[in-house]
């Protein structure tokens, strides 16, 4: 799963930008965030890759009024329209931005560089022609905070039951680390998104790091294959959801302007 993914940070700020709530040097640093550098190649009209100030600017050019989030995982094209070089291409990265406005879409490619405890991590956006239709299976901000507190209910109990809710210092230090972030609001969404796009954010990347946690805490007390599967269970449909609400929280901005 992706805790915070880059396309979400790339279409909340693009989306703000382009409701002209935040300059573009102020989207640009919030976009690239603790990376080193972002750069979008493949833009119409551009011979090479360039800066991100550029490119949103380009891209607001083009005709482009909003940005969506697409989250894919196989067999879940969440968020995408086609066509399938495009949908390849995000489930391979698993995420990518799709523009409102202009047949265009941005999947990232990161690479990084140095050794541990100094990593340079570094995106390119690869900008790719995409269908005009409605994205696959995006709920509204209401439905996915109405799954999302449901498949957290139900979860925990099979996830207490099995002792694989997430435990030992692994599991607290990235407690530890999802508060601090949250207590200085670098999750929060960018300018313009309603109140509710931002609890269904925070609620889906808690429910995120539950999963991820669960999935990375061995076998716990889960020791029978029955127990294993069964943990398997619970955490896929979890996961879905969790998937679910953090396109429909990015992408509220974007609908909310559509229903006027």
């Amino acid at each position: 799963m992706l805790f915070e993914p880059r396309s979400g940070r790339l279409a909340a700020w693009g989306n703000a930008l382009l409701a002209g709530l935040v300059s573009p040097d102020e989207a640009a640093m919030s976009i690239v965030g603790e990376d080193a550098v972002h750069r979008v190649e493949g833009l119409p009209g551009e011979a090479g890759p360039v800066g991100l100030t550029l490119a949103l600017g380009r891209l607001r050019a083009l005709g482009v009024t909003g940005l969506r989030v697409a989250l894919p995982a196989p067999g879940h094209p969440l968020g995408l329209s086609g066509p399938p070089e495009f949908n390849a291409r995000a489930l391979e990265a698993e995420e990518a931005v799709v523009a409102v406005g202009a047949a265009v879409g941005l999947v990232p490619e990161v690479a990084e560089a140095g050794p541990a405890g100094d990593v340079h991590v570094s995106v390119t956006w690869h900008v790719l022609p995409v269908r005009e239709a409605p994205p696959a299976d995006v709920p509204s901000l209401s439905e996915a905070e109405r799954e999302l507190a449901e498949a957290l209910r139900e979860a925990t109990v099979v996830l207490t039951r099995l002792d694989v809710a997430g435990s030992g210092p692994v599991a607290e230090a990235a407690l530890s680390a999802y508060r601090a972030r949250a207590e200085a609001g670098q999750d929060a969404l960018a300018p313009g998104y309603p109140a509710r796009a931002v609890r269904v954010l925070a609620l889906a990347q808690r429910v995120d790091l539950m999963v991820s946690l669960a999935y990375g805490s061995g076998h716990g007390g889960a020791v029978a294959a029955s127990e294993m599967a069964a943990r398997a269970e619970a955490l896929r449909p979890v996961e879905r959801v969790a998937r679910r609400a953090l396109v429909a929280a990015y992408n509220s901005a974007v609908e909310a302007r559509e229903r006027g």
